[in-house]
């Protein structure tokens, strides 16, 4: 039986994805030192880990007990667990290809978005967000091995309690914090315990967490503005108590990257029952007599089919999952029948729910040159000790949460970042100038409770053409206030004693269609918040888990699909209010729950590794 195995001798596996160079768009000024940074990193097992890829199956067998669909943040997790029972045969379905060995390293994480492994994906119609845009959001979505997880920032955070208890509250039996916070500690092996605690974070799992290895001078200086606001320092945001700023953990280990798919896949890369199939995309699930019995998937110009005799489980993320179900028959029966598609389950929720934290993005200089983080010392730093510069996401690593007041008197709904020295495309020498102005940080001020909701539609019935995309955000006046009071709190950084001897300064976000109010007053923040507001990449819902009293509700608390037998949805699609934090930390506990159901459901008696 053709199998899984890892790449030997030599390890030449070949371009695993774009190249570091080719996404710095070969800039000549760039070429030379990006070459060799990308010839060093693909050799360097301890970070790109070349030898201990999956070589994925080119002929999949016909039939498998599961069939898992989508490789990210929770399929890979799916998919690796249910693996454990030797007897069931487990084949997962990827529509991309594996993880480039530049995502590995830190410092670049920027750098993969927008690429070729993204999908590229734009909302349409916005009547209240991205106005200046065409009335078009990009959404960053990753079609990779291992999903977002390969392009995100890799921030480990779990978001406030009070979500989980309120999806409980909702009608999901099980999905309490106390009861989802045992699949958070499963998943992880937190290499920082002794700081962070044994009663919140696990050191079993295979997820590595760890705070990066290296911090900008100036994440001191943010640390101390936090506290002079009288925002406070938090040692650990995933723990009891989750306001206040820190230096955030991250899905890191030895200053590399280290998805779900490194995390969960490659330890077990010759399981022979488990099988993987990349560059793959699902076209839709085959239904017979109500229940799934396999999927078709498109691969090499051609349409393949697969078969499972117990379940598939859709894990495409939450825009591709809900239009996976509609390409299946399985929506709102007024939009299948309009693009032809004949309705196998008339589920109305399929789609809808889409919602997404937002963010506006400040721009402050500070009184330091606007030099190249990223530089020959800066990469003879990472080869020999895995620190310095390209082991981090600079000062991205500075996060606070803060209560807006507006949903509840304590729940900190408020997210704030510093994004700034990023060691990315780089000529290589040492103090060379980005330009000639001073160094820039970017303040990111979000809104993490979101009422807003936007839905995912057929845009046809063609399986390979993208859905339509409705993000509706900022519908809700309620997210207008909650993003004004995020950027009236950021500001707040500007005036402390620490920033001021940086000389922080805004450089002021001119939108001329918010000129007759005074800058910056709260009715020009309003009015600009459409101009200047985004998604956070962590949309969420469109495949909502509920009881069947919630007419939106497409999945039960066990992850099953209403009314299709042998089909459950296990991604970010299914909560039905997003996390008040990044997201990623909370599909991977998803998937641990989702496997643990699985297999509970079917008497197996092999739980762990």
């Amino acid at each position: 039986m053709e199998h899984s195995h890892a790449a030997s001798g030599t390890c030449n596996v070949g371009q695993l994805g774009p190249s570091l160079t080719s996404l710095c768009n070969n800039v000549t000024l760039y070429y030379y030192f990006m070459s060799v940074l990308d010839a060093f990193i693909y050799k360097k097992q301890n970070i790109a880990q070349t030898c201990e890829r999956i070589t994925p199956i080119q002929t999949p067998d016909p039939e498998y007990d599961f069939i898992v669909v989508g490789g990210g943040a929770t399929g890979s997790v799916v998919a690796a667990r249910l693996s454990e029972n030797p007897s069931w045969k487990v084949i997962l379905v990827e529509a991309g290809p594996d993880e480039p060995p530049g995502a590995s390293v830190p410092g670049f994480h920027n750098t993969m978005i927008q690429s070729p492994i993204d999908w590229g994906y734009q909302t349409t119609n916005e009547s209240y967000a991205c106005l200046d845009l065409n009335h078009s959001c990009a959404i960053q979505s990753a079609r990779a091995l291992g999903g977002n997880m390969v392009h995100n920032a890799m921030m480990y955070l779990r978001g406030s309690p009070f979500i989980f208890d309120q999806w409980a509250e909702m009608g999901n039996e099980g999905w309490s914090w106390k009861e989802v916070l045992p699949f958070f500690k499963k998943s992880e092996n937190n290499g920082d315990i002794d700081s962070v605690g044994r009663e919140y974070h696990g050191t079993d799992g295979p997820l590595f967490v760890e705070r990066f290895p290296y911090q900008p001078p100036f994440v001191n200086v943010l640390l101390t503005a936090a506290k002079e606001s009288g925002f406070g320092y938090n040692n650990d945001l995933n723990g009891k108590d989750n306001h206040g700023f820190a230096v955030i953990q991250g899905t890191v280990h030895n200053g590399a990257r280290r998805s779900s798919a490194a995390a969960y896949l490659r330890p077990i890369r010759h399981r022979s029952n488990l099988h993987i199939t990349l560059n793959s995309i699902c076209t839709r699930v085959i239904i017979e007599n109500g229940k799934a019995v396999g999927v078709q998937y498109y691969k090499d110009g051609k349409f393949h089919t697969i078969r499972s005799t117990k379940e598939v489980i859709i894990s495409a993320g939450n825009i591709r999952s809900p239009h996976i179900l509609l390409l299946s028959g399985v929506g709102p029966e007024e939009d299948l029948k309009s693009q032809g598609i004949d309705v196998v389950k008339d589920l109305d929720g399929v789609g809808k729910n889409f919602h997404d934290h937002l963010s506006v993005p400040l721009t402050f200089t500070i009184n330091e040159p606007d030099v190249y983080d990223n530089n020959w010392a800066a990469l003879a730093e990472y080869l020999g000790f895995r620190t310095g510069p390209l082991s981090s996401i600079g000062t991205a690593q500075v996060v606070g949460f803060i209560p807006s007041k507006i949903t509840t008197p304590d729940l900190p709904d408020i997210q704030i970042i510093f994004d700034g020295y990023q060691a990315a495309c780089a000529p290589g020498e040492i103090g060379a100038l980005q330009s000639n102005g001073n160094r820039q940080i970017l303040l990111l001020a979000g809104y993490y409770y979101p009422r807003s909701r936007g839905q995912i539609s057929l845009a046809s019935s063609a399986p390979l053409e993208y859905p339509s995309i409705w993000g509706n955000y900022l519908n809700n006046p309620a997210d207008v206030a909650g993003i004004v009071k995020a950027i009236e709190t950021g500001l707040k950084f500007a005036e402390t004693t620490a920033a001021k001897a940086y000389n922080m300064t805004l450089i002021t976000p001119l939108v001329e269609e918010c000129s007759k109010y005074t800058f910056p007053s709260a009715n020009y923040w309003e009015c600009a918040v459409h101009y200047l507001a985004h998604g956070a990449n962590h949309n969420a819902g469109t495949c909502k888990m509920g009881p069947p009293s919630d007419p939106l509700a497409v999945v039960d608390p066990r992850l099953r699909v209403y009314g299709i037998e042998g089909l459950r949805v296990a991604d970010a699609s299914i909560m039905p209010q997003v996390p008040t934090a990044n997201t990623q930390a909370t599909c991977v506990m998803i998937g641990e729950y989702a496997a643990d159901l699985i297999k509970k459901d079917w008497k197996s008696e092999i739980y762990s590794s």
